[in-house]
């Protein structure tokens, strides 16, 4: 059994899988939380906002530091100190608050722990995957960044069932069973093979990296990509809660379950059916979707309505992170993971970004989370505007060529 773990590729993409779902719970079961947190221990929405700028903001610091020293340390040892950190955090943020005079600061500290795995996990799974001898490259990245969503699905439906049995009041005892899996699945990557990741092409330098007009458009892509998931992902549940007025479960399963469905179902299909339909155009549509979700989420009255437009989100931004990694890596084969880093670094700048301004837009009209919402609705209109550019510069390359 060990030596087919130690010799088969698919050994690594199920233990990359299972490092996604790792990472969807690390971002995904505080927000859960968000309204339990600011009565348990009288927090505002401004230091609510906090906890989810800071994970990701840690996230995108552990990016751009793996850009300099991953390949020094290995990919191994970081992908298992990853989901280390990520255990540590996630049981830290069961323990901190008592163990801590200040509460607060124990979640800040567990946050930041578990960001510190979630950021590593983000810079080297992709490569990891990528660098798997599959045939099918943009449709094994689409596959794998659906385990991200459906992690985030398993742990709205667990989370809705425990907390429906035994009381919200018991969230402690739930973060610690979910810190099982990254520690059962840091044991997994110890054993899996890991490939070299730019293979027979010639590593790109810094430099050079920076230097390709292309790198930079992709990174603001990214950036958006991110925004535009995360914005609404951190916040739905919230904003049923308090701006549609249905039950926390009732919330919660029509809102960032659904959410999580659709974003699973929207890179599934496209891992299914990528050789029939172009990536640009299944990217640039569904960023009008998504244009679309915002404006109806955040203007409509009914509540049903609403919840339709939180839930279609998730459809819409499921292809845009996997999407522009696979573009980047099809684009700029050489890029290492300089490139991955610098890329995980963007979409963290995104995630952090995204709901920040969500979150400070809503303070500033009166607690009103429909107005912060609709704030977002920027960043898939700049992911339109991006793939625009993105088709412009490759037709250009066409003709250039031919000629």
């Amino acid at each position: 059994m060990m030596k087919r773990i130690r010799n088969s590729y698919g050994h690594t993409i199920y233990a990359s899988y299972i490092g996604y779902i790792t990472q969807a719970v690390v971002n995904n079961f505080a927000p859960l939380l968000f309204l339990t947190f600011a009565g348990s221990f009288s927090l505002s929405l401004e230091k609510i906002t906090l906890i989810t700028t800071a994970n990701f903001l840690i996230q995108l610091c552990v990016d751009f530091l793996s850009a300099k020293f991953i390949d020094r340390i290995g990919y191994r040892v970081s992908i298992v100190a990853a989901h280390l950190f990520a255990a540590a955090g996630l049981v830290g943020l069961a323990v901190f608050p008592a163990l801590f005079g200040n509460a607060y600061a124990g979640l800040l500290t567990a946050v930041v722990l578990y960001a510190v795995g979630g950021g590593i996990i983000e810079v080297l799974i992709s490569p990891i995957v990528e660098s798997c001898p599959t045939e099918k490259k943009e449709a094994a990245m689409s596959l794998l960044h659906s385990f991200y969503c459906w992690g985030h699905v398993l742990l709205v439906v667990v989370c809705t069932g425990f907390f429906r049995i035994f009381g919200i009041e018991n969230w402690r005892v739930l973060a610690c069973l979910w810190a099982v899996i990254p520690l059962v699945n840091a044991f997994y990557f110890l054993f899996v093979p890991i490939y070299p990741v730019t293979g027979e092409h010639e590593k790109m330098s810094f430099g050079s990296l920076f230097r390709e007009k292309l790198f930079w458009l992709f990174i603001v892509v990214m950036v958006c990509a991110g925004a535009s998931e995360q914005a609404m992902s951190q916040w739905v549940s919230a904003f049923a809660e308090s701006a549609l007025h249905v039950s926390k479960t009732v919330g919660d399963l029509a809102g960032p379950c659904a959410f999580a469905v659709l974003m699973g179902t929207a890179r599934a299909l496209y891992g299914k059916f990528s050789e029939k339909i172009p990536l640009r155009s299944f990217m640039a549509g569904s960023a009008v979707l998504c244009i679309g979700c915002y404006v109806l989420a955040s203007c409509t009255k009914n509540p049903m309505v609403g919840l339709l437009g939180c839930a279609l989100c998730g459809f819409s931004v499921g292809i845009f992170w996997p999407g522009t990694f696979s573009m980047a890596s099809a684009a700029l084969p050489g890029g290492g993971t300089a490139m991955f880093a610098f890329m995980a670094l963007a979409g963290d700048l995104g995630c952090s970004s995204g709901p920040t301004l969500v979150g400070m837009v809503a303070e500033a009209a009166g607690g009103d989370l429909k107005t912060g919402l609709l704030a977002a609705v920027g960043f898939p209109i700049l992911i339109l505007c991006g793939i625009f550019l993105l088709g412009k510069y490759r037709r250009r390359e066409i003709t250039d060529h031919a000629a």
